[in-house]
């Protein structure tokens, strides 16, 4: 059948798919739900009739039909960091707002860069309950294998802000870390004036996005600015506390710092440091994160630039892709693109309440 003709006519119907595929409506019905019993060969060819009809689910409609809620989790860390509270404000915004769609968005806390808090959340997820889920973690083993424990059970994941591609997951939703590493340091080699050192600040060796950042920020580094030395990773957990705790001995050892890339969250206790040091003067801060401190900083010159991703893309897109994944729906990949975005105090965004 061709397209012009399927969208010429009426919207093809459940009762469509059974007739050209010449299987019962029950067939149809677990084959859209991804339900287990039936046989590989009928699947086929109940997805070959979905394609050639053109058909697309109405996921509100069939959960309204069946008087049950599609349900999603965010798995987050449990921080007071900066981004992730903007995370969390932007999934309770996007629950409140898909209620009428019959659409429940929740989310549950781990402790930051615990594998096995991930693992135990993931493993307990009883798919009757749970449609998909959107995790934010390291990458690790188990994580992996709980995962694929996880859409075994038929429920959908995707990897929200770090990717997780050794894993089973469905889909990544977050910005290109290693391009914005390597963006980081076209920043800072254009931004600085005078040869030096550069520390870099990362959150935890187990994060995919911190190491990939790393990665782009040394390649280009080393291939354009080779006369600005890139000293080994300051690990601050994402704790403000720990940053600030940790910078008098970095800079002490390090006397001819020209440069610091802040290349996770703790960006609070490197502003403080700097403001009370008043070392913030001929060093270029390049961080990451548009947050109220980080805009403070910006705007009073102790950060030059930032980089940054919208929390409330991520969200959504999360949501998009957990329902189409489940659903088996279409999406739009440059859609579901998240940008890199590049701030400097010229170019800031008017805030936006909460």
């Amino acid at each position: 059948m061709g397209t012009d003709n399927v969208s010429a006519g009426p919207k093809p119907t459940v009762n469509d798919i059974a007739r050209v595929a010449g299987v019962s409506l029950a067939t149809v019905d677990r084959v859209l739900n991804a339900r287990p019993g039936v046989r590989s060969a009928t699947i086929e060819k109940v997805n070959k009739a979905i394609a050639e009809l053109g058909y697309v689910r109405d996921a509100a409609a069939a959960n309204l039909a069946r008087r049950r809620f599609f349900n999603l989790l965010f798995v987050l860390p449990d921080t007071t960091n900066e981004f992730v509270s903007n995370l969390e404000v932007q999934v309770a915004q996007q629950g409140a707002k898909l209620l009428h769609e019959r659409v429940l968005v929740s989310e549950t806390k781990v402790p930051p860069f615990d594998p096995q808090a991930i693992v135990k959340t993931l493993d307990r997820l009883d798919a009757e309950h749970i449609d998909g889920v959107a995790v934010f973690g390291p990458e690790t083993p188990a994580i992996r294998d709980a995962i694929k424990r996880a859409r075994q059970k038929g429920i959908a994941v995707v990897a929200l802000v770090a990717d997780l591609p050794s894993s089973d997951r469905d889909h990544f939703v977050g910005i290109d870390n290693v391009a914005a590493g390597r963006t980081a340091a076209q920043l800072m080699g254009r931004f600085v004036r005078k040869n030096g050192r550069v520390l870099v600040i990362t959150g935890s060796r187990l994060a995919r996005d911190h190491l990939e950042r790393r990665k782009g920020f040394d390649a280009v580094m080393g291939e354009s600015f080779p006369e600005l030395k890139v000293v080994a990773s300051v690990e601050g957990r994402d704790d403000p506390d720990l940053v600030k705790q940790m910078l008098p001995d970095v800079f002490a050892a390090y006397p001819d710092l020209v440069g610091v890339y802040s290349s996770a969250a703790g960006n609070p206790g490197l502003i403080s440091y700097l403001k009370e040091s008043g070392r913030q003067e001929n060093l270029v801060v390049i961080a990451h994160e548009l947050t109220a401190s980080s805009r403070a900083a910006l705007k009073s010159g102790v950060f030059d630039a930032i980089i940054s991703q919208d929390a409330g893309h991520l969200v959504r897109s999360a949501i998009r892709l957990l329902r189409a994944t489940t659903h088996r729906l279409p999406f739009d990949d440059t859609q579901e693109r998240i940008r890199i975005d590049i701030y400097v105090r010229e170019n800031l965004p008017a805030e936006r309440p909460v």
